[in-house]
């Protein structure tokens, strides 16, 4: 079993910076690919940040250069920092993962999103 906890969000105004945190835990081998997502009010869930297992990084054109997608393997943490925030960066936010278990078998994981709001 794999529970994912994320962590981070809050209120900030434009110009500031935030760091998530998706902190992985239970029967966990290793992470085989990571990504970030985010939902506004009324709108889908859109990738904004991910690493699949190729390990190439994507970033959304509405982020690149502002954002940073990372992970702490020896933590199994995922971390998104976020900088120079933008209100149209008002989204929950919710980290996914694919993970093999320690019974080598894979799974994909969500967390339960955290609010992240950016004042003008």
């Amino acid at each position: 079993q794999v529970q994912l906890v994320e962590s981070g969000g809050g209120l900030v105004q434009a110009g500031e910076s935030l760091r998530l945190s998706c902190a992985a835990s239970g029967n966990i081998f290793r992470i085989n690919a990571m990504g970030w997502y985010r939902q506004a009010p009324g709108k889908q869930r859109d990738l904004v940040a991910g690493i699949p297992s190729g390990g190439t990084t994507y970033y959304a054109d509405s982020v690149k250069g502002r954002f940073t997608i990372s992970v702490d393997n020896a933590k199994n943490t995922v971390y998104l920092q976020m900088n120079n925030l933008k209100p149209e960066d008002t989204a929950v936010y919710y980290c996914n993962l694919l993970i093999t278990r320690t019974t080598l078998t894979q799974g994909n994981y969500w967390g339960q999103g955290t609010q992240v709001t950016v004042s003008s």
